[in-house]
């Protein structure tokens, strides 16, 4: 079986350089008829608005796939951590072992026993998603691959990425290295609050690597000046994935899609979703999005191996204030779970998936570590499961409210602007879960107004405990939709 490995591979793409926001407009708007053919071959999109933490549009944005080399986010978020406490220098030497030299493109073609500099090897990571500098970073900071992985991972558990876990620092196919929209989002995001003067290298749009000039693969930063970062990423099993930020007088956006059939029709779906949510986003900001940083590593100077290094352990005290904390406190109405997804139209790339997962069943990995995922809290420090949809005006008064007041919990799946829409997924919940999961509840499509606007929650309601409406939304996720449970009275 052939496998792609991770190549951000254009296949026409144009650069357009120079273009004015204007003009981007105008090509947005050209490609914007084409736009519902293309999303519907995409396997996740998330939309947000950076500076409020609004999520403008979600699809399918929690479900796990392949980040390819979107997991290099990752790993150079760890090395901006030790060049600020020290553990590493921008002229830190980075000896090559047979292993880095050994990966699969693409890659710098480093020779073993040289030596690869921090400041060499960011850019290298960013313009050509090098996986031998990846691995030489991997073994610097963590002594093996595997040990970073699950630094990786434990970092990501910092952070509020719940569903994704690390195998490796490159993001080649392995069926430990998972992620979701979502949490990509949250580490995009963490990059730009926690290092802001280092974001500034994912709008490299080429470097020169001794003598030769290497250039991006993100064709976007090439299209228009509101495109400011961050990274793109492919295999055959993920398809072609990108997280990608707009600035344009003085609004913000964040998306990330994955799983486009090609680089352009995936840069194309983009342009088309500047185009819709734009527009849309607020000037505002709300401040930081994301909690404060958490340092890994600690001076003094180099690091060369695992040893030396503090454990590789999640931080179970830790409250970060996450996105959807913001997105439930400010927006609740207008969260990502008004999106509905229709069970009938399956990802383009879950097929892939599949075989590349059987294909690589037997491939030695990193077991990933099972780490607890952080309690996430609302700025009131009430806990929160997810952000539920509700009027903006009454979201922080019904979040406390209902954790004191309410003796039954729904699972609530989504909400809809349409009645009939709503009691479609609970049939289709219905029909696909055993009586006994859902018990004694009741299904409703429960109407909720907001402003000028109706929207219809499918609920499942009249669950006894908090503990009876998780298991029950654990047994739909795995056969249906997402879901969280909440208390009754929201």
């Amino acid at each position: 079986m052939m496998v792609g490995w991770g190549c951000e591979r254009s296949r026409g793409d144009r650069s357009v350089l120079g273009m004015s926001v204007a003009g981007f407009v105008l090509m947005a708007a050209s490609i914007l008829m084409a736009a519902p053919a293309k999303a519907a071959n995409v396997g996740s999109t998330l939309v947000m608005d950076a500076n409020t933490g609004e999520v403008l549009l979600s699809r399918e944005a929690d479900t796990q796939r392949f980040p390819a080399s979107l997991t290099k986010m990752m790993t150079l978020y760890l090395v901006f951590e030790a060049l600020e406490t020290g553990a590493l220098t921008l002229d830190t030497p980075m000896k090559v072992s047979a292993y880095a030299a050994a990966r699969p493109p693409t890659k710098l073609g480093l020779k073993v026993g040289s030596s690869l500099l921090v400041k060499e090897a960011i850019p290298a990571l960013i313009t050509r998603s090098a996986n031998d500098a990846a691995v030489v970073i991997a073994e610097q900071l963590g002594g093996t691959e595997a040990r970073f992985a699950e630094m990786m991972t434990a970092k990501a558990r910092q952070l509020g990425m719940s569903r994704t876990t690390f195998a490796n620092a490159h993001g080649l196919p392995n069926p430990g290295n998972v992620s979701t929209a979502t949490d990509i989002a949250r580490l995009a995001m963490a990059l730009r609050e926690h290092f802001p003067e280092r974001y500034a290298y994912f709008q490299i749009k080429s470097f020169s690597f001794r003598g030769t000039t290497i250039p991006t693969h993100n064709n976007l930063l090439k299209r228009s000046a509101i495109f400011d970062g961050i990274k793109t990423g492919y295999t055959n099993a993920s398809g072609f994935n990108i997280a990608t930020s707009v600035s344009s007088e003085g609004k913000r956006l964040l998306i990330v899609v994955f799983g486009g059939r090609t680089a352009r029709s995936r840069d194309d779906y983009v342009g088309s979703l500047v185009q819709a949510y734009l527009p849309k986003a607020s000037t505002r900001r709300s401040g930081p999005l994301m909690a404060s940083l958490r340092p890994t590593f600690k001076g003094p100077a180099v690091r060369s191996h695992a040893a030396s290094l503090p454990a590789a352990v999640p931080y179970p005290t830790a409250k970060p204030d996450l996105v959807e904390s913001r997105i439930a406190q400010a927006f609740g109405s207008r969260s990502r779970d008004e999106v509905v997804v229709d069970p009938n139209k399956g990802s383009s790339q879950d097929s892939v998936r599949a075989a590349i997962l059987q294909a690589l069943s037997e491939e030695p990995r990193a077991k990933p570590a099972q780490l607890p995922v952080p309690t996430m809290k609302a700025m009131s420090g009430t806990e929160l499961q997810r952000p539920a949809s509700m009027p903006t005006a009454s979201v922080h008064s019904s979040l406390v409210a209902s954790r004191s007041m309410s003796d039954t919990w729904d699972v609530q799946i989504a909400a809809t602007p349409s009645q009939a829409t709503a009691r479609h997924i609970l049939s289709e919940v219905q029909a696909r879960l055993a009586a006994s999961v859902l018990g004694a509840s009741q299904p409703v499509a429960q109407e909720l107004r907001d402003g000028d606007r109706t929207l219809y929650r499918a609920r499942f309601t009249g669950f006894a405990s908090k503990a009876s409406a998780d298991t029950a939304c654990a047994a739909i996720k795995r056969v249906a939709y997402t879901c969280y449970a909440v208390a009754a009275a929201n």
